[in-house]
């Protein structure tokens, strides 16, 4: 659907590229996470591929064309949820939606939407009176009000509490079960695990990884399973490679000894993005 190669970017005051020479492609109906540090160039990457940042050097194309060959009509396959939501704050929230959808050829019945989020009720209100959660889910549906092709969401469950994050989580995989691309970035590593089918780690302007959760995972975690278990009233820990848990001595410990955890040696995407970045996740 989308395809980057050797994409740069310099902001006309800075003397070094926020882009600096990447490389990616983003597979039609897969949701594409693209995670780095702050200032690694992930937002500029964003701006780039939506097309409020020109003047970039390399190539982008969009289903087999450039994307500057794209006009107006480009605005009508996407929608965009920034992580700052955006509206009109002494406008209802239905009132937001009925100004956005006046932009669009295409456009969905916000009703449902609006109950799913937890938002019909508060529909009369004004947007500028919303908690900062409202605001975010409002952003969300209007990054859908138009039926996009394509999402690109920053931080999108980023302020949601864990009952309406889960409700965005579970459209966000509808979407993609109905044959929408998404273009993900947010430091909510669980998140992009449970979502993405592959990531992309981009650390000063340069891509350091390109995968699936799952790969990474194997790539960067441990080949061992670790086991805790009692002994005389005494937490004892035992390690076993991948081999070793094939041998009667393993099948010994799991029979004769009080087991209270096993656990894998697989690691966590936030281990990886530490040591792909460099860079620990901010709190």
């Amino acid at each position: 659907m989308i395809k980057v190669r050797n994409l740069k970017f310099k902001y006309p005051k800075n003397k070094e590229y926020t882009i600096n020479g990447i490389d990616f492609e983003i597979e039609d109906g897969e949701v594409f996470g693209f995670l780095g540090p702050s200032a690694s160039g992930k937002t500029t990457t964003q701006k780039i591929l939506i097309k409020l940042l020109k003047n970039f050097e390399g190539e982008i194309e969009y289903y087999g064309k450039p994307l500057a060959s794209y006009g107006d009509d480009f605005y009508q396959d996407i929608g965009v949820s920034f992580e700052m939501p955006i509206s009109f704050s002494k406008l209802t929230a239905m009132e937001n939606l009925e100004f956005f959808k006046r932009l669009y050829q295409r456009t969905v019945d916000v009703e449902p939407l609006l109950k799913r989020l937890g938002l019909w009720e508060d529909r009369d209100k004004k947007a500028g009176e919303y908690s900062k959660g409202m605001k975010i889910r409002l952003n969300f549906i209007r990054a859908l009000i138009n039926n996009p092709k394509m999402l690109f969401l920053d931080e999108p469950t980023n302020g949601l509490d864990p009952a309406n994050a889960r409700i965005m989580k579970d459209m966000i995989r509808e979407f993609k079960e109905q044959g929408g691309t998404v273009f993900l970035t947010s430091h909510i590593m669980s998140d992009v695990d449970e979502l993405c089918d592959r990531v992309a780690f981009i650390a000063d302007g340069k891509l350091r990884e390109i995968n699936s959760p799952r790969n990474l995972k194997i790539k960067y975690g441990r080949r061992m399973v670790k086991v805790e278990y009692r002994e005389g009233g005494r937490l004892i820990t035992r390690e076993f490679s991948m081999e070793e848990i094939k041998t009667q001595a393993f099948f010994d410990l799991l029979k004769e000894k009080d087991i209270e955890t096993i656990h894998s040696g697989e690691t966590t995407l936030e281990e990886i993005f530490i040591k792909v970045t460099g860079v620990a996740l901010r709190e």
